[in-house]
């Protein structure tokens, strides 16, 4: 099947993204870039395209004045519009940035300090309102090792200073460091020319031009929230609006308020965003004054998009103007820049209904009707922009045939360099062949098939459950379980197997609903969560034939997540072997 061309009036910048924004700067200087609404709705904020670049070559001049070319920045902000000039003022300078989560009260955690041990920052960036808890935090780890800069404390009157460095696509813009093990954490070297055939994809598959308008939530030290909504609309020549992630948490119907009021026109985030958002809705039964007949592009990615999610959001947001065809579900990930697979659009998802028992023996059965042991798998899109994506037999590396499970390889100029100061493990995943020899490619760890060249993930391959020589995905177990009981909080599971030493088990760690909690906390016989797990171990074992060894119960917030809300199976397993887990009830 032939993909459609790239529509003809779309105009792709070229150079790199610092040499991009000069020329936004240049040819319209007044037009807003960026705006923050620090309570999720009013604007608090703003910056124009000639105030960023300004900001960004005083930063830049700056840091020219006292380090080299390449010196690595640790960049750690609140929430807010400091970040997007620090971050092009690193691109500016020919530093490379270091995007990472703002510790909480200034307090070092395992993953920080495996970044800063990692790759041994020259300085950390930040803001002048925490410059001084943030050097008392590192001083505990390094003492006067690392200069801290309040770069909100740059004035303008420096940005003649700035001297314009060369910038080749093959070199480090920034290192985006994964979301996996809190204890070693990797980072992805992501290059100039990197950025700009992703940011070239995104454009395309998304259909943007400069009547771009985003309204994000996301972390924008996210690989999500800050390739595809803090530099995408500076590639697009748009605008964006950004929200403060717990603004959004907080109240998640703000961020689809602030879609209406300021146009947004591409806008999205997980799955798990469309479905709180899904949930306030229809808790505010039709009592909304919103217009969503702007949203053009909804995009899904970043962990398994469901089908029953897209349809609840539809439900409750169809009224309001929203479409279905905006939905844009899509598959990416740090070490492919962001965007591998979306669109083309507008279109409604792809959606095949597959059999559950075929699913487990590594085939696909589609089914026409729903029933017991039915999975209902929503197409990602296919390969974005001059990306290669195909699925593989992890063992034997030969290309699987059409509807064929294996695990999903990338090739491209989006592909990353690879991760810094781990050369083996560069080797092992972005050095992959296949049987004939071609390559290099990406391997992404994640288990998929290609059915008329559109994309469907089935899991994850170190997270695949085998029990009995059965293959069963953590995601559809979890899936089983939240739709079980009204009292099991929806996107708060993680399903895993455990050797008890004869052999292999499921376990299940599930987070109880708010509106559950404090009654589960309050009864004094149990009744309450006999019911729940009684109804979990039944629908278990209906859609999948399995039984469930141990369901763990605890309370809202309880299972460990990375910084984009995904849920961490791997820590929930540790946290259970080591009985580390606060339990409201099991059996």
């Amino acid at each position: 099947m032939s993909l459609p061309a790239p529509r003809p009036d779309l105009n792709p910048p070229e150079g790199d993204l610092a040499a991009v924004l000069r020329r936004r700067a240049h040819e319209t200087p007044e037009k807003q870039v960026y705006g923050f609404l620090r309570d999720g709705v009013n604007e608090a904020d703003g910056l124009s395209y000639a105030q960023l670049d300004t900001s960004a070559r005083a930063i830049a001049a700056a840091l020219q004045e006292r380090f080299k070319p390449g010196s690595r920045m640790l960049m750690l902000y609140p929430p807010g519009l400091e970040f997007a000039a620090a971050f092009f003022g690193c691109l500016y300078a020919g530093m490379i940035a270091v995007p990472a989560y703002p510790p909480r009260k200034n307090q070092l955690d395992g993953r920080l300090i495996g970044i800063v041990k990692d790759c041994g920052p020259a300085a950390i960036l930040t803001v002048a309102e925490v410059a001084a808890g943030v050097e008392a935090m590192v001083n505990q780890l390094a003492p006067g090792a690392m200069a801290v800069i309040a770069t909100d404390a740059v004035g303008p009157d420096g940005a003649d200073a700035w001297r314009e460095v060369p910038l080749p696509p093959e070199a480090i813009a920034f290192l985006q460091y994964t979301s996996g093990s809190t204890a070693a954490p990797k980072g992805v070297m992501v290059s100039h020319g990197n950025i700009m055939h992703n940011e070239r994809a995104i454009l395309e598959s998304m259909e943007h031009d400069s009547d771009l308008v985003g309204v994000a939530w996301l972390p924008v030290f996210h690989d999500m929230g800050l390739l595809g909504n803090l530099l995408q609309p500076v590639y697009a020549g748009g605008a964006t609006y950004l929200i403060p992630p717990l603004a959004f948490l907080k109240r998640p119907l703000a961020w689809i308020e602030a879609i209406s009021r300021y146009r947004g026109t591409t806008c999205g985030g997980p799955n798990f965003a469309f479905d709180l958002c899904a949930q306030a809705a229809a808790a505010a039964d039709g009592g909304l004054d919103l217009d969503l007949s702007c949203w053009q592009v909804a995009y899904v990615g970043a962990e398994p998009v469901r089908a029953g999610t897209l349809q609840r959001f539809a439900k409750a947001f169809e009224r309001y103007g929203f479409r279905k065809e905006a939905f844009f579900p899509c598959y990416g990930l740090a070490e492919v820049t962001l965007i591998a697979t979306g669109g083309p659009r507008p279109r409604q998802p792809e959606i095949v209904r597959v059999d559950g028992g075929a699913l487990t023996e590594n085939r696909i059965q589609t089914r026409r009707l729903p029933g017991a042991g039915s999975r209902q798998l929503v197409g990602c899109g296919r390969a974005a922009t001059d990306l290669e994506v195909l699925v593989v037999e992890p063992e034997s590396a030969a290309v699987c045939a059409d509807s064929q499970i294996g695990e999903i390889w990338v090739g491209g100029e989006s592909v990353a360099r690879g991760y810094f100061n781990d050369q083996a493990g560069s080797r092992e995943t972005f050095g992959a062949r296949l049987d004939t020899g071609r390559g290099p490619f990406m391997r992404t760890g994640d288990l998929g098939f290609l059915r008329g060249g559109e994309l469907f993930i089935t899991g994850r391959l170190k997270d695949l459950i085998v029990i009995r020589g059965r293959n069963y995905y953590p995601n559809d177990v979890e899936l089983s379980v939240e739709e079980a009981h009204e009292g099991i909080a929806a996107n708060g599971t993680a399903a895993f197997a455990v050797d008890d030493g004869e052999q292999e088990k499921l376990v299940v760690v599930a987070e109880v609903s708010r509106s559950f909690f404090h009654r589960l906390r309050s009864e004094a016989d149990g009744e309450l969560a006999g019911q729940i797990l009684s109804a979990v171990r039944d629908q278990v074992a209906l859609d999948h034939e399995l039984q469930l060894h141990d369901l763990v119960m605890v309370k809202p917030g309880g299972i460990p997540r990375t910084s984009s809300g995904k849920i961490r199976r791997g820590e929930s397993r540790e946290l259970y072997l080591a009985g580390g887990l606060e339990i409201l009830g099991a059996g």
